[in-house]
Parts: C-alpha cells; structure tokens; sequence
C-alpha cells in the first residue's frame, strides 16, 4: 500500500506505448488528473512493442487474472474509436488441433474459459474450415472458437486514450529521453529527462523492453527479458482478393508448429515462436532516432532471419496449401517482453516509495492491467487478485541476470507447449535445496520445483508399500508427475510416522519491543497470549480480503516466529512496521522437518527431556528444546491431519536433524514422505492454500477460515470492513463459498481449475484437488453459491462431465481426536 504525499498527486508515467496510455486514461478517470506521460520517441507510434503488435486478443488463459486483464481490454476497446474506427475487431479466435494431445489441451481450455466467464467452445474440422477455409482441414481433430476475441487496434486504442487522458488534464511530451530518476529519504522526487526535470509523487515505469534501463535509474531491478519473435507477411492473395475489412476470419494459431495467423486485407500476416529464443540486451536497444538511422523501422523492429523462418514457412504452407503459390514480402523480428514465470511485473517498490511497475505487458492484457494498477495507485488495491503479478513475488535468488535470461528464454519457448499444471522448470536446477538434500536423493526423491526449491514429492524406495494397496488408475494427464507411490506414503502417514520436508515455507522472525502491538494491528486473530502459544491468523486488507494466511509463534515476549506464504508477505509486513519492529526472513538459515503420524510422539519422545505428552505439549504450543544434539523450535502443529511437529533448526544442523529423527524412527517404520501425499491429506482435512484456495478477492467467512477472525479484537487491518460484511449479511447465507466436493466415482480425478456445473449451467471453479486416499474418492474444493450438503453437481474434465457432490468438513476426523493426542 502506498503512501500520497500530495492531495492531487503528481504522476509520470514512463513510456507512452498501449500500457502508458491505458494508465493515464484509468488514472484520469478516477480524478489524479497531474499526470505526465513521457516518451522517447515520437507520437503516436514511439517504436516500442505496441507500434508493431498485430493485435491479438486471446482471453482464455489458465491464469484467472490474466483472463480477468484481457477481459476488461476487450470491453474497453470495443468502446473506443478514432475516426469513426473501431479500436477493436472482434473477429473471434480459433485455435487448431493436429495432434490428439493437443485436441485434448483444448478441451482443457474451454474448462478454463467455462470457469473464467469466457464464452468457447470446441468445434468440429468442418467447421474449423468454415471459419478458415484456407486451412486444410484432412489433417485438423478439431479446434477451440472463441466468438468474443479479436484484435486489437493497439496504436488507435493508445490514440483514443491518450485524447481522453487529456481531455481530463493529462499531458504527453514525445521525444523526452529519461535519464535519471531523483529521489530522497526513499521516496522518488522527480524524473530527469534530456529536456528537463518533472517533479512526481508517483512514476510509474511502463516502458516496456526498456524497464531494466529505468529501474536502474531507480536502482530497482525489474525481472524482465526481452526477446524477438518472428513476424512476416505474405504476398497478395488471390483467395483473399476484394477484401472490403482489414480482417474478416477469426484469428488463428497453430500451437502444434508454434505459428499464428491474421488477416491483413488481403493478406496473411505470420508470427513464430518455433524458432531459437533471441534474447535482446535492454541496455542495448538503440533509441528512435539511432535505429532509424541504422535502417532499422523502429527500436522494436529486428532484420528478418531468414534461416529461422525456413521451417515454420513449410509449416504455414502444409497448413493452408494456398500457400504454396505464394511468398514471405516482408518481415521484421519484434522485440517484447519476458518475465521468469510469463505474467506480469506490477506495483510499488518498497526500496523506493512512489515507484511503480507496469511491465512485461502485452497488448492482449494492457487495458486491465491499467485498470488494475490505477485502482492499486488510487485506492490502495486492486479490485482482482494480482498476487501472481506482484512484483515482489520472485524470490532472490530468482533475480540473477542469468536467471532472467534463461527463465525469460525458456518463456518464448513454452509459449504454445502444452505445459501441465505441475511442469517444472528444466533449468537452471538444482538451485535451491535443504539440508536434507542428500538423503532425499539417497531415497530416490522425485523432486518438482517451486521458488528455486527442489522438493520432493514422492519416494522411489516406499515403492514396495504399494503392494497390496487398490489404487485407482489414471488417465496420462493425470499421470504426470504422479505415482501410486503417494498413495503409499499417505497411508504410511496415517498408520505410522513420515519425515516431511518443510524447508521451502517461508520463516520470518518479528522481534522488538513494538512486535506484538504491530502483528495483533497486522493480523485477525488474538495474539497476546504468554510465550510458547501458536496461532493460526490471517493478513487482510483494507477491504477484508484475505492477502495471507500465517501460523504466529509467541518464542518470548517481544519475539515471534511467522510462518508466511510469499516475499509478497514481508514486503507488506516491512510496509507497515514501526522503527521499533524489526522483520527479518530467516528461511535460507534455517529448516524443517515434519513429524507426523500415530507414531510421531514415540518416535520424538525419547530424543528429548522435555515432556512432548499432550499433557506437557498441547496442540498449538511451541517450545525451544534440544533432540539428541540438535537445538530445536518445536510447534505441535500438523496439516496433514495426524499427531506430530514441526521442527525447526538452523540450516548448518540440518542432515544431523534428519539423521537423528531417521535413526530413531527405524523401529517406528519412518518413512520419508512428498508433497504429494501431504496435499492429499490436508484437503481431507480441508485444511486450505492461500493464493490457490482463497485470495484477497474472498473473505475470511466465505473461505472457511472465518475462525482465525477475532471481532471483539482491537483494531486490526480489514476489521471494519468485515464488521460491515457481517452487518450486511443479517443472519442471511453467504453469497459463495469455498465449497468441499468428493467425486462419486471412486476412479474420477480432477487437478483444479475446472469449472463446475450446477443445474446444467458454469457455476464456479475448482481451486485445489487431491485423491483422497484415506477417503477413497478425489477431493476437490470449489468456489460455489451457497449449496446443501448432498447437492449433485458435475465437474467438467476435458470434455466429460464428472459427478459430484457437496460434503461436509472436515470430511476426516471431523472431531480432531487424531491430532489432539
């Protein structure tokens, strides 16, 4: 959340490409009318990105908000003309399947547009070449056509916004080069350009590949890669000839040779991913003027490769044999932006207040992440969920030049792959790993990755507990990344005792004489409890929404240990502290194993002269103790369901922490268990994951956690706002809820993000699913309207319409007699 220094805040904004325009239009709207936006090159096309983008608007994505982003843009620009112009041509989208994985890829798609309000459907061949009879259809399964996308007009849209951004008191001045960016105290002042100085109160970096450049300025680092894409355009088309539009036939991709295609009158234009990444130096990209000077078009415009276009042109001309009698007339390699992960990089920096980012954004996604990033500007929030947007979200050691480079790389390569759900990345691994690291391996780990970390997520030497255990099979998508194995360890879990490896969760310590005022103001829950007591509590928002959800041990009177889900928690917890409260993460210092099952308290017992009875030990209580050798924190806490700790010890004494628990637990059957099991057995308990099962989009009560909410509590972020939720709902029924699902057929699984069907009709989405195989049936959670337990529904997989019902929670050990021990 951002401070305002001035009451009309002063703003400039960087870069007057399709973001920079959208921004100072969404800004002006909402009356900070002292905006400046600045730009290198001239007006209105400045030769970034948006002056060569061919405009294509597909609003389906897996990302909610990204769906959410193109959504919005295809509304306001279908609003907007210039000259009588529409800067939006809704022609539709068809997206090709050639191959019977993708076909199947697209199915999973329609679920996604089926959950996100899209409208899409799959479509037969025949039709596939009804809507594009260029295209040779012998060799097409069948295709996804969604009516409502198009393309956009980026340089009339910028235009149209650019009139009513200064209609409402805005300016724009081309040909400002930005060189410095002043600051004092930590806060930005002011931004230096070769034609003079711009006092600001806010400036927002919106300038595309040339983010790095500014943030250097700023001494911000932006995780943004550039690269170039291939673009070409044929000769005339005889099939094409008389074309009265620009384009008529939907817009086109053919992800199975990485190729797309649109209209240009009577033309085809091309775009490739098929060929090597071509990463660009930002720090090299020659301004306006020196690139026209070097004959280049524009700084965003490369020579053609023809090299590279060989093997996609076979490819275009197999598709559509009209092709074949046909050449390339023009071409040019675009230069636009790649980020780690693919999304977005937005907000505030911490290390410099006023400064924000709005890049690595494409057309496709302009217009909302405007409206997004002005409603965080003004407001102090979003009105969607941006946390996998943030800026704050990529770990350190994520943030390398080499990294960015080669995650970016890997981003143009994955664009049109079918990328499952729980794909890791190749490269660069292993970057991140526990202490344990070596005994995992000697274990026959399979470890995914996430943040860097190498986790495991099953054991190759637990295979032999599967004998004897009825594991349903799985279809192959199902199957990726998976192993009965996990079935194995759950049951090991439940029966016996696992070793599960917590390093990855975030750790911060919050210390000082202010710690406890600042987290019980920061918080939902009651923290002032004596020392030793853990508590399950929520960060929230001004609005209520829940921005995360932490576990809070009291270690001493002004010492605090949190367990936290992102750095996107300690930016917002280092935003709001008080010179008293020092934070600090200590997650690489330190890790943890959890101790959990039946058996856990024999196997920790003798380890230790503290007394770990349920007696000595609650649930929910933390203490400092040694086991054999090794100092430990130990939190009597447990989300898989069963008896058992969390262990916690410095990272130079962790293979001794894991040797010890393993030697000690060999009479006990230990077995070292993965993620896989444990997400199996957390959603048993309903136990939920912030950022997949809830956001700040959803409150606390809705979410199911509105027990971590302490009403009577004193002043804590969100309280107002969710007194107000509760005066509104009077004793009526929650509008939506975060509804438990179990799968009738005990065969069926689901992954998440599915929709879900309600008397025939999309009436939500699934967040998280596991096979439960306790419970012998898939577990899934959805976000629904208020149902009644027993209430049939269907859950939409790839096409087929799977049956479910809604359930009481917990639906294992609903009175907690396992835990509480």
């Amino acid at each position: 959340m951002s401070s305002t220094p001035a009451t009309h805040p002063r703003v400039v904004v960087i870069g007057a490409g399709i973001v920079g325009c959208s921004l100072a239009d969404e800004l002006t709207a909402r009356g900070w009318t002292d905006v400046t936006v600045l730009e290198q090159g001239p007006l209105p096309a400045p030769g970034g990105s948006t002056s060569h983008a061919p405009g294509l608007v597909f609003q389906t994505s897996p990302s909610k908000t990204l769906t959410a982003f193109a959504r919005y843009t295809v509304e306001k620009f279908n609003s907007l003309e210039v000259d009588g112009v529409s800067c939006f041509n809704p022609v539709g989208g068809l997206e090709l399947a050639t191959t019977p994985q993708r076909l199947a890829d697209l199915h999973r798609k329609a679920g996604y547009a089926a959950s996100w309000g899209i409208r899409g459907e799959i479509v037969s061949a025949a039709r596939c070449k009804e809507l594009w009879p260029l295209i040779d259809e012998t060799s097409v399964l069948g295709g996804f056509h969604t009516p409502d996308d198009g393309l956009a007009r980026a340089l009339l849209a910028s235009r149209a916004q650019m009139a009513r951004a200064i209609g409402r008191g805005a300016r724009f001045l081309d040909r400002h080069t930005v060189t410095g960016i002043e600051q004092e105290d930590g806060r930005v002042t002011a931004v230096v350009t070769d034609r003079g100085s711009f006092p600001a109160d806010h400036v927002v970096s919106a300038a595309g590949f040339w983010g790095p450049v500014i943030g250097r300025m700023a001494g911000v680092d932006v995780p943004l890669q550039p690269l170039a894409h291939q673009y070409a355009k044929t000769e005339q088309l005889p099939e094409l000839a008389g074309s009265q539009t620009e384009a008529s036939k939907p817009i086109l991709r053919f992800q199975d040779r990485d190729l797309y295609f649109r209209e240009h009158h009577d033309r085809i234009g091309i775009g490739s991913y098929a060929h090597k990444p071509l990463p660009v130096d930002p720090f090299g990209i020659l301004p306006y003027d020196e690139a026209r000077a070097n004959d280049m078009e524009m700084p965003s415009s490369y020579p053609f490769t023809e090299e590279d276009w060989a093997p996609s042109w076979d490819d275009c001309r197999w598709l559509m044999p009209a092709l074949r009698e046909t050449e390339i007339e023009e071409g040019f390699n675009g230069v636009f932006s790649f980020t780690p992960d693919g999304m977005p990089v937005l907000g505030e920096s911490r290390k410099l207040r006023g400064f924000w980012l709005a890049e690595a954004v494409w057309v496709t996604h302009s217009a909302g992440v405007a409206k997004a990033v002005a409603e965080w500007m003004v407001d102090g929030r979003a009105s969607i969920d941006l946390h996998e947007c943030d800026l704050t979200r990529f770990e350190e050691a994520q943030r390398s030049p080499s990294y960015i480079r080669e995650r970016g790389s890997q981003q143009f390569v994955e664009v049109y792959d079918v990328l499952h759900p729980l794909q890791p990345m190749e490269r660069p691994r292993p970057l991140r790993v526990s202490p344990f690291y070596a005994r995992q391996q000697e274990l026959g780990a399979v470890f995914l990755e996430g943040g860097g970390w190498e986790r495991p997520h099953w054991y190759e030497t637990n295979a032999p507990l599967v004998d004897g255990l009825q594991v349903p099979e799985r279809d192959a998508w199902s199957a990726r990344y998976w192993s009965p194995i996990a079935a194995a360890e759950a049951k090991a879990t439940r029966e016996k005792v696992a070793l599960y490896d917590m390093t990855p969760l975030r750790r911060l310590e919050v210390t000082g004489p202010g710690a406890l005022g600042f987290l019980q103001r920061m918080t939902s829950n009651n923290l002032r409890k004596k020392p030793g007591a853990v508590t399950y509590t929520l960060l929230l928002d001004e609005t209520g929404g829940v921005r995360s959800d932490l576990t809070v041990a009291r270690l001493a009177p002004d010492r605090f240990q949190v367990g936290a889900n992102s750095p996107t928690d300690l930016d917002w917890l280092s935003r709001h502290a008080p010179d008293d409260v020092q934070i600090r993460d200590i997650t690489s210092g330190t890790c943890c194993i959890g101790v959990w099952g039946p058996l856990a308290r024999d196997l920790v017992q003798p380890l230790t002269r503290d007394d770990f009875s349920h007696e000595g030990f609650g649930y929910f209580r933390a203490k400092e103790t040694c086991l054999g050798h090794v100092p430990v924190t130990a939190m009597r806490l447990s989300y898989v369901g069963e008896l058992g700790w969390e262990l916690y010890t410095t990272a130079d004494l962790g293979l001794r922490l894991w040797d010890t628990l393993w030697e000690a637990g060999r009479r006990h059957g230990v077995i070292a268990a993965g993620r896989s099991a444990f997400n199996s057995l957390r959603l048993e308990k309903g136990y939920r994951a912030w950022g997949t099962d809830m956001t700040d989009e959803h409150n606390p009560f809705e979410a199911g956690v509105g027990f971590a909410v302490r009403m009577d509590k004193d002043g804590f972020v969100g309280q107002e706002a969710l007194q107000r939720t509760l005066d509104g709902l009077a004793g009526a029924e929650l509008a939506r809820r975060l509804t438990p699902l179990l799968l009738d057929d005990p065969a069926a699984v689901v992954l998440g993000k599915e929709p879900v069907y309600v008397d025939g009709a999309p009436a939500g989405y699934v967040t998280s699913a596991s096979y439960g195989y306790t419970l012998g049936r898939c577990v899934a959670y959805a976000w629904l309207p208020a149902l009644a337990t027993g209430t049939g529904v269907h859950i939409e997989y790839f096409g087929e319409k799977v049956p479910a019902t809604v359930a009481d929670e917990p639906l294992f050990d609903p009175k907690m007699t396992r835990i509480r021990r």
